[in-house]
């Protein structure tokens, strides 16, 4: 590979790492050089916080750096062409031969980016973050009245034929229902995984938008949309194939018409289903001009290329010609200058040019991320390649074509034949050995044929070879043709579900299947065609690198099985391994990905090698009822609400300090008076006193201040000031306030001066704002709630628990796990790096009588056994414990860890949360804890093998390691008050 090809790449990369740093945290500098909104999707889209809450929903690297090399390039640079790109980017690659000539041709005028990212390693969901981004930015813009070139809400999905146009349709409007056209959205990735894509203010605006403005291509320029446009489609669209033809391949499409074509193009068309001209066609004919004049008349557009490879430029006889689909591109961006947007999705962006020794691959210029196959095996998101080479394929000879006879009749070469009996025995020993870790795996092999000629022959092949009908599943280009839009819908259903079905076993393609048959199981590979185009091998081997086994307790074994590879030696196991039953014609191709430890060989037949090396599974065993644990969770606690009984006046004393007379003449008349609560210099204010009879709303406002005033004395103190604090939330009183209000207006009336008393005779309201009046009133009354509080309990503590025996059966390595007794499981599980200590519990707890159970917590399977904890940093976290043990006196939770980490910050505070929930658990009634009380054990190294080496019981050193409340675990592992 070239590296000056990708040098706008490697450019990127560097610019993007340097102005990242820190985006985990919400520092790095590109969140100042980009809009508000992006800001907000960069930091739930990479933020530490989110990605903890998420877990493993969360972009990988290759995906996050396809995200971010965009949005520098598209949002910080603002790029309004390829030149301008490289300028800002990489100006000295500009000076290299022919690169600037090339670059300032008119299909790269406008903004356009390629993302070079392996098959297998989620393109789609690079391509709807992006959608998400520019969609919220330009929704965004509009909310503030401004016009940025920058964004738009007009995409168009562009695929290159039927498998990827469906997937795609799949992916934003959901999957068809059985026996119905109809979608299912819930099922769309907009919905599945809005909590990656949205943040969840924009959830509802993102999906409203998608089902709203979604256009299949039948609806382009006809479906009536409202505020934007969201349009798929394939290649056929853009060019003249029709669409019984829509599974030819692009490369066939370059090659010089032929002279019945060119007649075809340029004579009258008559009508009528035996020329192909019915009117339906005639129909689409135009309906597709329109489409394509409607795309050129929109304002700003950003196209989504999938599978980009597919634009190119052919050289024939040494002439450069555009392939009709880029011609319709350029058409389309002819009128709107940086507000068309081109971003190109392609595992293989490149040109093979030349032939023999001078063959070599020119990639595409305008590469702005460069994730391939390489780096995704190096991280283990694909499947690791393994070519078969049996020894009686590497005695075949290089003629390995499909044979005719004189009449054109195709029988399958004997070559063809061994490689298909090394591919069915391959397939017959995965289904054995994968069955037995887990009956819903199907794995399948898939056959590429050299035409349609050669297919229905390898059909009967198979079946010759024991097959059921139902077992081979043939599909090619003329197949929707033969079947008709009817019969193709079942097949075309069944094809994309062969995942989650035991049939068909084999499926036998030609191209059709070559790129967006996105399934997971194909684990066999037998590639029967004479093109020795590299970029053609290397979308056969992508339509079987999807991962098939995706839990995390596969994550060991399959590492292993990389470290083998990279080391030279053949893998432990074929979970996630790819084999290729490969002609040695073909190994050139797969030499430098053997140099550099990513593709391994088998020896001899490779029957050695088991399909799940040492997996075995570990099932509960008989009468595993006694061994169980029931693990509670609090749904609802006992609610304590607080109720008032009715206060009694006759109870309440009067004022008695002064007589009425001694108060009034502390007054005066026409005077400001100001009233102040002594107890808390709480101001009521300003009063003017006009020598008139005050009307009732002002009576209404001092009976309303008294109120809050006593309600929120006894709940805090008041700020100073001179106004009631009203925006005190949480008031001692806040139901029945109007009840007080009663009382306070019959005990001013009837008792507080121990004589009936009407406020607005002769102006004595004034007296109530007298300072010791005031607070005498809010004294008795004080007491008088409190003397009048009652305090029921209302429901009960609802608990639910979950059983470890949910989880019938746990996978696990027979060389890390031991045989156990005391365990619902058969065998436990111990990590293969650094699990001497668990390993060592484990034969603890099994051989020690005090021991009544225990289990080793998986946390992939025991999901439900997790506690929530607050990291060092801040930032929420789940934990879970190693074990649960029970014993004659408690349940233990037990965590064991090596003496060094003991006082880590982050353990620490793990075991504070364990000890609050063993707390809450403990104060549950016994029938609804198991009987026993629930502790938290911190285990550290030394104190156990110290205990252990004097043989004590295990049960002793759990009850003395317990952690209690204001207990905390020192360094040695011994515990301090």
């Amino acid at each position: 590979m070239s590296q000056d090809q990708l040098a706008l790449a490697k450019a990127l990369t560097v610019r993007s790492n340097q102005l990242c740093i820190g985006l985990e945290q919400g520092v790095a500098d590109i969140l100042e050089l980009v809009t508000p909104t992006t800001a907000e999707l960069l930091r739930w889209w990479f933020g530490e916080e989110a990605c903890q809450a998420r877990q493993n929903l969360n972009f990988h690297p290759g995906q996050r750096q396809a995200i971010l090399h965009t949005l520098v390039a598209h949002e910080v640079l603002a790029s309004a062409g390829l030149v301008d790109l490289y300028r800002q980017a990489c100006p000295d690659a500009l000076l290299d031969d022919h690169r600037l000539t090339e670059l300032n041709q008119a299909k790269h005028a406008h903004p356009k980016y390629c993302l070079k990212m392996a098959t297998g390693t989620g393109k789609t969901w690079v391509l709807q973050a992006l959608l998400v981004w520019q969609l919220l930015n330009k929704s965004a813009a509009l909310d503030e009245g401004r016009d940025d070139p920058r964004f738009t809400r007009r995409f168009l999905l562009v695929a290159p034929g039927l498998i990827v146009y469906e997937r795609l349709l799949d992916a934003f409007l959901g999957k068809e229902l059985e026996g119905d056209k109809s979608r299912d959205f819930a099922s769309s990735d907009v919905v599945r995984y809005a909590e990656l894509f949205v943040p969840p203010a924009h959830r509802e605006r993102v999906q409203q938008f998608v089902r709203g403005n979604t256009c299949e291509k039948r609806e382009i320029g006809l479906k009536a949309t409202g505020n934007g446009m969201l349009a798929i489609t394939n290649w056929h669209l853009l060019s003249e194939v029709e669409d019984i033809d829509e599974d030819v391949t692009m490369d066939a499409l370059a090659m010089v018409a032929e002279p019945s074509t060119v007649a075809y193009d340029v004579l009258p068309l008559t009508p009528g289903h035996a020329t192909g001209n019915s009117l339906d066609v005639l129909d689409r004919r135009y309906a597709r001009g329109n489409m394509l004049e409607f795309l050129a008349s929109l304002p700003d557009l950003m196209v989504f290329n999938d599978e980009a490879h597919h634009i190119h430029a052919v050289k024939r006889e040494g002439e450069t010609s555009e392939v009709e689909w880029q011609k319709s591109l350029s058409r389309i961006a002819e009128s709107k200058g940086r507000r068309f947007v081109q971003v190109d999705f392609s595992a293989t962006p490149y040109n093979d040019v030349g032939s023999g020794r001078k063959k070599s691959k020119v990639y595409f210029p305008h590469i702005i991320v460069d994730f391939d196959l390489k780096e995704a095996m190096r991280r283990g998101l694909v499947k690791s390649l393994v070519l078969d080479k049996r020894k009686e394929i590497g005695a075949l000879p290089l003629a390995f074509k499909a044979e005719r006879d004189e009449s054109g009749n195709v029988a399958l070469s004997e070559g063809q034949r061994v490689m298909l009996r090394a591919g069915l025995r391959k397939l017959r020993a995965l289904e054995q050995d994968f069955v037995r870790l887990d009956p819903d795996r199907h794995p399948k092999m898939l056959v590429i044929c050299e035409d349609t000629k050669v297919s229905p022959v390898v059909a009967q092949f198979l079946h010759n070879e024991g097959l059921h009908e139902d077992d081979v599943l043939t599909v090619d280009s003329g197949k929707k043709a033969e079947l008709g839009e009817k019969g193709w819908a079942p097949v075309r259903q069944r094809l994309f579900n062969v995942d989650r079905h035991v049939q068909p076993r084999v499926i036998v393609s030609v191209l059709m299947l070559r790129e967006g048959f996105d399934v997971n199981n194909i684990c066999v590979i037998v590639p029967l065609r004479s093109s020795q185009a590299q970029i053609l091998l290397e979308q056969t081997i992508g339509r079987g690198l999807r991962l098939m086994w995706r839990d995390l307790e596969y994550a060991d074994i399959k590492r292993e099985n990389r470290e083998r590879i990279n080391r030279g030696e053949e893998p432990g196991s074929l979970i996630d391994i790819l084999s290729i039953i490969e002609h040695p014609a073909f190994q050139s191709f797969y030499d430098e990905l053997v140099d550099e430890g990513l593709v391994g060989v088998t020896s001899n037949d490779g029957d050695s090698i088991s399909g799940t090396g040492d997996l075995i599974p570990s099932e509960l065993r008989d009468g595993y009822e006694q061994y169980d644990f029931a693990f509670p969770f609090i749904l609802r606690e006992t609610e304590e609400s607080l109720e008032h009984a009715r206060i009694e006046l006759t109870e309440l004393l009067p004022f008695s300090a002064m007589s009425r007379t001694a108060l009034a003449k502390l007054l005066g008349k026409g005077d400001v008076f100001t009233s102040q609560d002594l107890q808390s210099s709480t101001l009521f204010g300003d009063y003017r006193v006009d020598g008139v009879v005050m009307n009732v709303n002002g009576y209404n406002e001092l009976l309303s201040r008294l109120t809050r005033r006593i309600s929120q004395a006894l709940s805090q103190p008041l700020p100073k000031g001179n106004r009631i604090a009203q925006h005190l939330a949480n008031p001692y009183l806040q139901m029945n306030t109007a009840q007080l209000a009663s009382a306070l207006d019959d005990y001013i009336r009837e008792r507080l001066f121990g004589a009936a008393f009407e406020p607005f005779r002769d102006e004595g309201w004034r007296l109530l704002l007298l300072q010791p009046v005031i607070e005498h009133i809010v004294k008795v009354f004080a007491l008088a709630l409190l003397r009048a509080e009652e305090r029921p309990l209302t429901g009960s503590t609802e608990v639910h628990h979950r059983r470890l025996s949910e989880v019938k059966r746990l996978l696990v390595r027979e060389s890390a796990s031991l045989a156990v007794g005391k365990c619902i499981y058969e065998r436990l599980p111990f990590p293969t790096h650094s699990g001497g200590l668990e390993r060592a519990f484990i034969e603890w707890a099994q051989a020690d009588a005090s021991i009544a159970a225990f289990c080793k917590i998986s946390e992939n399977r025991h999901d439900f056994v997790r506690l929530r904890y607050v990291k060092e940093d801040g930032l929420p976290a789940f934990y879970f414990p190693d074990f649960l043990v029970r014993t004659a006196e408690a349940i233990y939770l037990v965590e064991t860890k090596a003496q060094q980490q003991i006082s880590h910050p982050n353990v620490q505070r793990k075991l504070r949360a364990a000890v609050t929930w063993c707390e809450r658990i403990n104060g549950l009634e016994l029938d609804q804890r198991g009987g026993l009380p629930w502790h938290y054990a911190l285990l550290g190294e030394s104190l156990f093998h110290d205990w252990r080496h004097k043989g004590a019981p295990l049960s002793q050193l759990l009850a003395f390691s317990r952690t209690r409340s204001n207990f905390a675990a020192d360094a040695q592992g011994a515990l301090k008050l």
